[in-house]
């Protein structure tokens, strides 16, 4: 069964649809692109997939063993090549860990390490730099 569709709605702009949620995301070519800016470009959801990616690799492993990770955030900073062809070059993942009682470094270490074989993280082409920081906070 496929896994979304994706409609081209003119301008430059798609309407991709999750097919088993019926849940829509709206892209956008960047302005630097020819495009609007005003949502998402399909380099801006790569990008996120893979904060998100990681995050949910740690969700899995936090909910398996006990430990809240609810209000955690991630930014992701997508950096286009300057030079052709047109890509990817590094994506700057910073996680903001929040959990409600301190952790070991060991723990830490596990969950970081968790975050670098996120499934997203592994497909990506070689190329493109992957940079992830760390923040934990006890909320």
């Amino acid at each position: 069964m496929p896994t979304s569709k994706i409609v081209y709605l003119g301008d430059l702009r798609t309407q991709a649809t999750h097919l088993q949620s019926n849940e829509t995301i709206i892209t956008d070519a960047p302005v630097d692109n020819n495009g609007k800016g005003e949502a998402f470009s399909p380099t801006d959801l790569a990008a996120t997939s893979l904060g998100s990616c990681a995050m949910t690799i740690m969700g899995i492993m936090a909910k398996r063993e006990g430990v809240d990770f609810a209000g955690s955030e991630v930014e992701v900073t997508k950096i286009m090549s300057s030079e052709a062809p047109r890509r990817i070059a590094k994506v700057i993942v910073d996680f903001t860990m929040k959990t409600p009682e301190a952790l070991a470094e060991e723990i830490k270490a596990k969950y970081v390490r968790a975050a670098h074989t996120c499934p997203v993280t592994l497909s990506l082409h070689p190329d493109i730099e992957q940079v992830f920081t760390f923040t934990w906070e006890v909320v």
